[in-house]
Order: structure tokens, then C-alpha cells, then sequence
């Protein structure tokens, strides 16, 4: 079973500037789109290829996000870190869509 977190939790991290890794596990044209501030885009079917190049610190403090609570690219890419090694992974369940409800900030890649 993943750690979960919430969205204020997110967003209480992020206006308080706390260390925090956030990952879309999208592919990139979704990320493109919008994507939570900050996020690094590594997709689900790659975090096992790119994790330990791109996150090297296992004991990080990682948000993993997919689109909402009906896709399981987050829960995947959750459990592929959690598997590799990574002890403070934590999956944002409901996603950019549930984030996207509360008309939170979010960036876009140009």
C-alpha cells in the first residue's frame, strides 16, 4: 500500500517551500499541457529506466501524480520507486484533475 498525501498538503509544501519533488507520471504531451508547479515529467512506464539518474537521492521527499483516481500511472510509478528503493514516495491518488477542481496554480512547458 503507497503513502498517500493530499492536495492541500501539496500545496501547503509548495507555499511553504518544502523540499519536495513532485512527478507527473503522464506522458509528456499531457504534461506539456499543464502540469502541478515545479513537476518533473518522468512517465510511468519509464521511472524504472530514469529514477535513479533523475532523482539520485532515495530518501527524497517524492509526490507522484497521474491524471485522477481512474488512472493508475501514479499508483504504478509509486509503486516502481517504492520497489527501487525510494522510502518517501507519496502517491497524490486523486491527480491533476481533482488539483485542477480547486483552480490551484500550474504551470505549462512552451
Amino acid at each position: 500500500m503507497n503513502k498517500v498525501i493530499t492536495r492541500e498538503q501539496i500545496k501547503d509544501n509548495l507555499d511553504q517551500k518544502k523540499n519536495m519533488i513532485i512527478v507527473e507520471a503522464l506522458p509528456k504531451k499531457y504534461f506539456d499541457t499543464e502540469h502541478l508547479p515545479g513537476a518533473l515529467n518522468i512517465p510511468h512506464d519509464e521511472i524504472g529506466q530514469k529514477a535513479s539518474e533523475i532523482l539520485p537521492e532515495k530518501d527524497a521527499f517524492i509526490v507522484v501524480y497521474c491524471a485522477s483516481t481512474g488512472c493508475e500511472n501514479s499508483k504504478i510509478a509509486t509503486d516502481t520507486l517504492r520497489n527501487m528503493g525510494y522510502t518517501n514516495a507519496f502517491e497524490y491518488v486523486e491527480g491533476k484533475e481533482h488539483w485542477l477542481e480547486k483552480k490551484f496554480p500550474v504551470e505549462v512547458t512552451k
